[in-house]
């Protein structure tokens, strides 16, 4: 995605006076908030621990979830901080900013596994380790894909290759530090992590990072050394899913404090699966840059750190992009040093145009530093894409720019045959191509946040997401420890919310996905619910509606939700097809002012196995099924807001079952490797949907 910001269509403020067309509020020195302390070795590692048996590594975890993410309020705005600083923008795998300097991390790495867990006590992350005898690896790649003949096939041995190495492994490299760092805020930036990592730089420990679909960024000026060459090490963790994958009855491996925390129907890939860099920013640099446009107006939060000695007095120019019909806006900036300070913008924007799936129009918003007076020297620069759209609910519908929407849409996952979860531009095109092929207007991020790239895509594309956090599947003993102290899922709600902030496309945020309540549990899975919506709207300066993807139509939580959100496999799992529509009607009666949104429905086939529509595994078995629930779906349109097919494409899973087709489940509408087309993508693309959009 380019800036479409033209010099020429700007209007430059009046020296040294912020604009009338504006409100404004920039902090100063009062209104900062010191930077939070960071531990001078954060969150050591601490080794492992086996089975008594002997068997699969687990690794080891601290009081709280090892980022340390949190939020704090700014003069009124709230601020996701990890790692003793705020969470920053992750625009730079794509966009460099001319006041940055970035070194790329995209290339081949010395690669070893250690499955039990022996790097440590020999000094794996040491500068001076002989790592010449050891593999090489891509980054990105999945270390799955390094050796697993067969992996994308439904005849290949299930059990065997790179794709079931587990346990910890290591990752090296050098880069050469630029003298020029030393004036510099330095940060190691990781786009993914499966399905944790540990950072040192030169032997010093950076910190830890938990959960396989999230970015996250290091400080390094405590190791940093530039003019020098230094040795970047990661040691990467994948829990096993099972003690034996070949075991005829296979026992799972379990975890209460990693999330999923036990084995999970699509595939963990393992490694570092999607970009990474080193950034280099100003002293004093603007860390993320907060919109919301809607009605005409656009509210921006330029989140600024000073990592100097000194405080910082200049202004902060908000240009609302080409297209937005206003010009660039300059208000003061004051953050002391060692702080954070929020400048608050507000800017009419009458002729700046709507976001909506018909016309997806987007705009760049660009934040500029500069010293002493607006246009003095340039200190630092972040541009961000937004898009003026309104998503509500309103009589038990969901409405976008005050109008209702129909959700026509699909749950995918995040993976090819060739590369697994690290996948390329062309594959995500590709993949993605599929949601207008199909005339669906909406993809369900099942159940774990993905690339920035899909966000963008979405974006330009005019497709809406509901975006997922890892939480599956998990049962009433983890919902109270990730609650009551762990956090972890807290901290991924608070990132998705804070990373995927700006994106019009985004207009749901999902809680979980199928979580569990075990006997009179249901206080703490209310109480779970409430702090994740909590943590959500706390950074979220649109409010988007808050939804899940329940196991049940009779979720004791559903008055928590915005949009009531079930996924139901009537006809298949249990009950009959006919079910759905009573079913559908009960909820509604229970809570008629709350749309509901279908977040899975789908059956399976074999492809190329064809035969009556009544009988099972046939690609017309599951074409009739689909269309027997989308009928059901569609005539309630009144108060149902959507449907999400399960599951674009065939895909690969270690969950213990579909070992007789190597991992593979055949519930996609495309097949696995091939990407070729069942009977129930046509029966799916010929779906009108009620609402004729």
């Amino acid at each position: 995605m380019t800036d479409r910001t033209h010099p020429s269509e700007q209007r430059p403020p009046t020296p040294g006076r912020p604009s009338r067309r504006a409100v404004v509020t920039g902090l100063g020195a009062a209104g900062c908030l010191a930077l939070p302390a960071w531990p001078d070795r954060a969150w050591a590692a601490a080794g492992t621990t086996a089975t008594a048996s002997g068997g699969p590594v687990l690794d080891t975890h601290p009081d709280t979830e090892p980022s340390g993410t949190h939020v704090r309020s700014v003069g009124g705005t709230n601020v996701v901080f990890q790692y003793g600083a705020v969470l920053p923008d992750f625009d730079g795998w794509r966009t460099h900013e001319p006041t940055r300097e970035y070194l790329s991390l995209a290339k081949r790495w010395r690669f070893r596994f250690d499955p039990r867990n022996r790097g440590l006590d020999q000094g794996w992350e040491s500068p001076h380790l002989d790592d010449s005898a050891w593999g090489l690896i891509d980054v990105p790649a999945a270390w799955d894909l390094l050796d697993t003949p067969g992996f994308a096939t439904e005849t290949a041995t299930f059990g065997t290759g790179t794709a079931f190495t587990d346990g910890y492994a290591w990752y090296r490299t050098t880069v050469d530090v630029p003298g020029s760092w030393r004036a510099r805020h330095v940060r190691l930036a990781f786009l993914a992590a499966g399905y944790s990592a540990e950072v040192w730089l030169d032997g010093t420990h950076l910190g830890k990072h938990e959960g396989a679909n999230s970015p996250f960024a290091l400080p390094a000026a405590k190791a940093l050394r530039p003019g020098t060459r230094q040795t970047i090490a990661v040691r990467v963790f994948r829990r096993a899913s099972h003690a034996d994958y070949t075991d005829a009855t296979p026992q799972p491996v379990t975890d209460d404090y990693e999330i999923p925390y036990k084995p999970v129907d699509y595939w963990p890939y393992a490694g570092l699966t999607r970009s990474a860099w080193i950034e280099a920013v100003p002293k004093v640099a603007i860390a993320k840059l907060l919109t919301a446009g809607a009605k005409g107006r656009l509210e921006a939060r330029a989140v600024v750190e000073n990592h100097g000695t000194t405080a910082f007095n200049g202004y902060l120019t908000l240009d609302p992009g080409h297209g937005s019909g206003e010009g660039p806006i300059a208000v003061p900036a004051r953050i002391a040093a060692g702080s954070v300070g929020v400048v608050s913008v507000s800017v009419p924007v009458p002729g700046a145009p709507r976001w909506s799936p018909g016309s997806p129009h987007t705009l760049t918003a660009r934040a500029t530093l500069t010293a002493s007076r607006p246009h003095g020297p340039r200190v630092d620069t972040l541009s961000t894409v937004y898009g003026m759209r309104d998503v509500s609910v309103a009589g038990a519908q969901l409405r976008l720019n005050d109008k209702p929407v129909f959700l026509k849409g699909v749950n995918w996952h995040e993976e090819t045959a060739v590369h697994g979860r690290a996948m390329t531009r062309a594959e995500y095109d590709a993949e993605l191509g599929h949601i207008p092929a199909l005339g669906a207007n909406f993809i369900r991020n099942c159940v774990y946040n993905r690339h920035p790239y899909v966000y963008d895509w979405a974006d330009e594309h005019g497709v809406m997401v509901m975006d997922d956090i890892d939480t599956m599947w998990l049962n009433t003993a983890q919902e109270k420890l990730q609650t009551s102290s762990y956090g972890l899922a807290r901290a991924q709600a608070l990132t998705m919310a804070w990373n995927q902030h700006n994106h019009p496309s985004v207009i749901l945020w999902g809680l979980h996905n199928e979580s569990e309540i075990d006997g009179d549990g249901a206080p703490v899975y209310r109480a779970w619910l409430a702090d994740l919506k909590a943590a959500v709207h706390a950074v979220d300066l649109t409010t988007r509606p808050v939804t899940w993807a329940s196991n049940t139509s009779n979720d004791p939580a559903f008055d928590i939700a915005d949009v009531i959100g079930f996924n139901e496999y009537f006809g298949y799992f249990y009950g009959k097809d006919t079910d759905l529509g009573p079913a559908l009607d009960a909820v509604h009666a229970k809570y008629p002012a709350k749309p509901i949104l279908i977040t899975e429905n789908g059956t399976w086939s074999q492809a190329g196995h064809h035969g009556p529509s009544t009988t099972e595994g046939t690609e017309e078995w599951q074409a009739a099924r689909f269309a027997d629930h989308w009928t059901q779906v569609a005539e309630r349109s009144d108060f149902v807001a959507g449907y999400t097919y399960w599951v674009l494409k065939d895909y690969k899973e270690r969950a213990g079952y579909n070992q007789d087709y190597n991992g593979l489940s055949l519930m996609g509408m495309l097949t696995f490797a091939e990407e070729r087309p069942k009977l129930v993508y046509e029966a799916f693309r010929k779906a009108a949907n009620p609402r004729g959009r």
